[in-house]
């Protein structure tokens, strides 16, 4: 890829759960890339259902398969928020996207979701409000980090050993149902033991 031509979206999915992990995507496309051709309908993740989510997903794939576009999805666990905190953890995970999209920190434009940055040697970056709305390249890296995130917590669910949490519903959400999963049979290895203070003695 010529990077003087290509600008990266990062976005995180999964700062607020009691349980898994902490999801940053990274998405790189052409400045002059086509995404009603390529990619209809992205946004904020939040915005459109898990079906569309999926689609993109599915899409993306393909994209990248065919070197249209790149990313990276890293995962920061529940562990890792526990002992660094959530923002530490969330800065690990955009560090380790962009190493692995091996690109020149120099050479690139880089556009972030809220309160997010990207490291110091990135040099034309830029932090965006509500960028997951209004900069495409962000609401497909919130869309890549969402379903990678949402994934990883219905296949934990699968597991006879978090089976009584239900991950799959509600994918680590503190919802009712959850926190009462949880007063009743403590915390498991995906739980943030620092998110669960107020529901369970530890």
């Amino acid at each position: 890829m010529n990077e003087k031509l290509y600008v990266v979206g990062i976005d995180e999915a999964g700062r607020g759960p009691l349980a898994g992990p902490v999801a940053v995507g990274a998405a790189v496309v052409p400045s002059d890339f086509d995404w009603e051709k390529h990619l209809p309908g992205v946004t904020d993740s939040k915005k459109i259902s898990e079906k569309k989510r999926e689609e993109i997903y599915r899409a993306a794939l393909k994209l990248k398969a065919s070197a249209l576009l790149d990313f990276r999805v890293g995962l920061s666990s529940a562990k890792n928020i526990d002992d660094f905190g959530i923002v530490p953890s969330i800065k690990m995970a955009i560090a380790g996207c962009l190493k692995k999209l091996e690109l020149n920190p120099t050479k690139v434009s880089v556009k972030l979701d809220g309160g997010l940055k990207a490291p110091e040697e990135y040099i034309h970056q830029e932090t965006i409000i509500k960028g997951d709305s209004t900069e495409k390249v962000i609401g497909l890296a919130s869309i890549l980090a969402k379903v990678t995130r949402d994934r990883y917590m219905v296949r934990k669910s699968s597991l006879k050993i978090f089976a009584p949490y239900d991950f799959s519903t509600h994918k680590g959400y503190g919802t009712k149902k959850h926190c009462e999963a949880i007063a009743k049979n403590g915390l498991s290895s995906e739980h943030r033991k620092s998110y669960c203070k107020n529901i369970i003695l530890l």
